[in-house]
């Protein structure tokens, strides 16, 4: 198979589909890979690594979406790049379709299959491909919104975990998931008082058995989310529904009653935010302001770290790959069925259930559209 690996487009997105290692293995598996110029830039590898490694480097995002069978990347296809996709060609990336009806109608009008990494799930359960982003997003929530606490930063000048004789901040975490437990892990390492609110008891249960006293659990309900959300400096939101819009869980209104300066930070961003008042930013412009509340909603989070990100990513994706260039992917799809769980858009059909309810597409089951 002929995969291609085109430069991210998005803003200050400098993660890369394919590291030269995963080129390595594909080519020895007799695959062809096409690189774009500079594709790795973002985590200091050149031109010259990857074609050592076996990739062809072209100049042009054009020739690599033309020829490939496969398209491999990290962010959802932009405009520029849906146009390119055509009937039957696979694209493997994040794509995050439930609060993005224009992707998702260009995705349905190319043809193409689309992948996406976020809803492929595990014979364990979870979520294999989210999850190394989701640690990098949660780890990177806490140190954003102690850059964000300061004062320069439009924040209230408080310092994560204070000092002798002045008590520490109040960060509160939504969600005791990955992003959760991972938020947690830094957030206690700084010295904060941590809260970890989640409706999952098992979850608790994991991150009291991990902090001990340092991270307070407490069960989420409207309550105590208000409780907690109106006592807090930092609030981080880390709640998922697997190819779904994420919970609005902090309405408009909580938002305008908490502490001026406090900084609220959605890492749910990408399915939607679970604050009202959250709309998606970029790493050029990452915050915004609502009633003196400073907002962190970047929407591709992990590409701010861009080398750690991508052998995160790498790692879990490469089996992944192989799979569908050794087998095509309609015989990998059709004989794995949590690989089958990540087949959002297939011939013109919507084959996520969550994606089809939250557009208001008709679904389609995947293996009769595989079939056909």
């Amino acid at each position: 198979m002929l995969i291609g690996v085109p430069k991210e487009i998005k803003s200050h997105e400098y993660r890369v589909g394919l590291t030269p290692a995963s080129v390595r293995e594909l080519t020895a598996h007799g695959h062809q890979v096409l690189v774009e110029h500079d594709a790795g830039a973002g985590i200091s590898t050149a031109d010259s690594v990857y074609q050592a490694a076996g990739a062809n480097v072209v100049d042009d995002p054009e020739e690599v979406f033309a020829r490939a069978e496969m398209i491999v990347k990290v962010k959802e296809p932009q405009a520029t790049e849906r146009k390119r996709l055509r009937p039957g060609q696979i694209l493997f990336t994040f794509l995050h379709l439930a609060p993005d009806p224009e992707q998702a109608r260009a995705l349905v009008e190319s043809g193409a299959a689309c992948i996406a990494y976020e809803t492929v799930t595990a014979p364990g359960g979870g979520l294999p491909l989210l999850a190394p982003m989701s640690e990098v997003a949660g780890r990177l929530s806490v140190q954003a919104g102690a850059h964000n606490l300061e004062k320069t930063q439009g924040g209230m000048g408080v310092l994560l975990g204070g000092v002798v004789g002045v008590p520490p901040a109040k960060i509160l975490i939504l969600g005791a998931g990955v992003v959760g437990s991972n938020a947690a892990l830094v957030a206690v390492g700084s010295g904060a008082q941590v809260v970890v609110l989640d409706r999952n008891i098992d979850a608790l249960r994991r991150i009291e058995a991990r902090f001990g006293a340092r991270a307070i659990t407490v069960f989420s309900s409207r309550d105590s989310i208000e409780r907690h959300v109106l006592s807090a400096d930092l609030v981080i939101g880390g709640v998922l529904i697997p190819g779904a819009a994420a919970p609005k869980l902090v309405s408009r209104q909580l938002v305008s009653a908490m502490k001026p300066g406090a900084v609220v930070v959605d890492v749910a961003i990408d399915q939607g935010g679970c604050f009202e008042t959250s709309h998606p930013t970029t790493h050029a412009e990452p915050t915004y302001v609502v009633d003196k509340v400073v907002h962190y909603c970047v929407a591709n989070m992990p590409g701010g770290v861009p080398r750690t990100s991508t052998f995160a990513l790498n790692n879990a994706t490469l089996p992944y790959v192989l799979m569908l260039a050794d087998q095509g992917y309609r015989r990998a799809l059709q004989d794995h069925p949590h690989l089958r769980a990540g087949l959002n858009v297939c011939q013109g059909k919507v084959t996520c259930r969550e994606v089809a309810e939250a557009l208001h597409y008709p679904y389609h089951d995947p293996l009769r559209v595989l079939a056909a």
